[in-house]
C-alpha cells in the first residue's frame, strides 16, 4: 500500500483538516497541547505515531471533537464485521423512547430469568465479543421496559436496575467498536435507571460509566472529581464490608488512577493504585458464600497490577511498566477475563516497542489478538503499535538490503533513491 494512503498519516491529515475549520494555526494547537509548532506539522504530515490515548484525547479536546473523528472510528471491516451497526441503531431507538410506553408483545418474563440472561451478557462482555453483546441488547432493553412498565415495588426496581447493567455492558461494546453517539446515550440513560432502581450502589456505575466518557475531551479534573463523588457514595457500605460494595470502591479507584496518570498527577495515580490494592486484599480475605455481581464490575487484584503497568506507561516510563510486569503475579493476570487480558498484552507490545525489542513486541501483541480478536482490532492503540512495528522493520530491513547492495556493488543502479 502506498505510504500515502497509510492510516498514520489519514490521522493527520484528519487534524490538519479539522484546525482549518477552526481557524487555528499551528502555532494555536501547539500552544494548547503544550508542544512545539514544528511536532504540530509532524503529526499533521502522519510522521509521529499517536500511540497514547491520553494524547489522542487532548488534541481531539483542542480540536474540539470527538476522538473518533480523528482517528476514523468505527473501522471499516467486511461486511459480517460491519452488521452490529445494525444492531446499535435498534438500541438507539430503544434508549430514545425510554420513556414511552414499551413495543413488546406479550409478558415479560421475571427479574430472576432476566438476571440469568445478564450473567450471559457479563460472559460475553469478558470475551470482549462486543458484537454479540449488540445483538443481544434491542430485545433485552425492551423486555426489560416492559417488566419495569407492568410491575410495581421491587420487582419495578430490578427492572431497572437490569436496564442500568444493560446500558453498562452496551457502553462497553460501544466504546471497543467506535460508537460515539451510542456511548453518550447509554450513559445518560444508565444515570436515570440507576436512580430508580432502589440499588444504592447503581448510581455508582454510571458515574463510572461517565469517568470513561470524560477521557474522551480530556477532562481530567473533573473525571477525577466524579470519581471521588462516587466513591463517596459507597463508602459507607465499603467500610462495612459490603462485597459488592469493595468491588465498586476498588474499580472506582483505579479509574482514578488512569484519571491521574493522564492529567500528569503521578503521585496521585500511584496513592489511588494503592487504595485499590488494599481493597484487592480485602476482598482476597473474604471467605464467605460467593457473590452475585449484579453490578458487572470485574474486579481483583490481577486487574489492579495490569492497571500499575498501564499507568506507568500513560506516565511514558515503560521500563517501569516492564518491572512491575516482571514482579507480577502471573496466575492473577491469567485469572482475568479476556477483555482485560487483551488490554494487558497490548500495554506490553507497546511497552516492549519502545524498550527497543519488536520481536517481543509482535509476540505480545499477536497474544492480544488471540486472546480478543474483536477488541484488539478495532483498538486505536494496538493498531497505532501495529504500525510503528511496521514501519521500524521495514526501516531495518532497507538499512541491511542498503549495506549488502553496497558491499554488491548495485548502488549505482539507484535503488535508495
Amino acid at each position: 500500500m502506498p505510504y500515502e494512503l497509510e492510516e498514520q498519516e489519514a490521522i493527520g491529515r484528519r487534524i490538519k483538516r479539522r484546525r482549518l475549520a477552526l481557524g487555528l494555526t499551528q502555532a494555536d494547537v501547539a500552544h494548547a497541547l503544550g508542544r512545539t509548532q514544528g511536532w504540530v506539522s509532524k503529526a499533521e504530515g502522519g510522521r509521529i505515531e499517536l500511540d497514547r490515548a491520553a494524547l489522542i484525547n487532548q488534541i481531539a479536546a483542542v480540536l474540539h471533537c470527538h476522538p473518533n473523528e480523528l482517528i476514523g472510528r468505527p473501522y471499516v471491516g467486511e461486511v459480517t464485521e460491519n452488521q452490529w451497526q445494525v444492531s446499535a441503531s435498534a438500541i438507539l431507538r430503544e434508549l430514545r423512547r425510554y420513556d414511552l410506553t414499551p413495543t413488546f408483545d406479550g409478558a415479560p418474563r421475571p427479574s430472576g430469568e432476566l438476571w440469568d440472561d445478564l450473567r450471559r451478557v457479563h460472559r460475553l462482555r469478558d470475551a470482549a465479543a462486543n458484537t454479540a453483546i449488540m445483538r443481544e441488547m434491542p430485545d433485552l432493553l425492551r423486555e426489560i421496559r416492559a417488566l419495569a412498565e407492568v410491575s410495581e415495588g421491587r420487582e419495578r426496581e430490578e427492572a431497572f436496575a437490569l436496564y442500568t447493567v444493560c446500558c453498562k455492558a452496551t457502553h462497553t461494546a460501544a466504546h471497543a467498536l467506535g460508537h460515539p453517539e451510542l456511548i453518550a446515550m447509554t450513559c445518560e440513560r444508565a444515570a436515570w435507571s440507576a436512580r430508580l432502581s432502589g440499588d444504592p450502589l447503581m448510581p455508582a456505575v454510571a458515574d463510572y460509566m461517565r469517568i470513561w466518557d470524560m477521557w474522551a475531551t480530556a477532562d481530567w479534573g473533573d473525571a477525577m472529581t466524579l470519581a471521588d463523588r462516587a466513591l463517596a457514595s459507597v463508602e459507607q457500605f465499603a467500610d462495612a464490608g459490603d462485597q459488592l460494595a469493595l468491588r465498586m470502591w476498588g474499580i472506582l479507584q483505579l479509574r482514578a488512577a488512569v484519571s491521574a496518570a493522564r492529567g500528569g498527577d503521578a503521585d496521585q495515580s500511584t496513592a489511588r493504585i494503592g487504595q485499590a490494592r488494599q481493597t484487592a486484599d480485602r476482598i482476597d480475605a473474604y471467605d464467605g458464600a460467593p457473590v452475585f455481581d449484579r453490578q458487572s464490575v470485574t474486579f481483583s487484584s490481577g486487574n489492579v497490577t495490569i492497571h500499575g503497568i498501564s499507568v506507568a506507561l500513560e506516565a511514558g516510563d515503560h521500563v517501569r511498566a516492564l518491572e512491575l510486569n516482571d514482579r507480577a503475579d502471573q496466575r492473577q493476570i491469567d485469572a482475568l477475563p479476556n477483555s482485560r487480558r487483551g488490554n494487558h498484552h497490548m500495554d506490553l507490545a507497546r511497552a516492549l516497542f519502545w524498550n527497543g525489542n519488536r520481536h517481543l513486541a509482535l509476540t505480545e501483541l499477536s497474544k492480544a489478538e488471540r486472546i480478543a480478536p474483536q477488541l484488539v482490532r478495532n483498538h486505536p492503540i494496538a493498531r497505532a503499535t501495529l504500525r510503528q512495528l511496521v514501519y521500524a522493520e521495514r526501516a531495518f530491513t532497507r538499512e541491511k538490503l542498503r549495506g549488502m547492495s553496497s558491499r554488491f556493488h548495485l548502488d549505482d543502479q539507484e535503488l535508495f533513491p
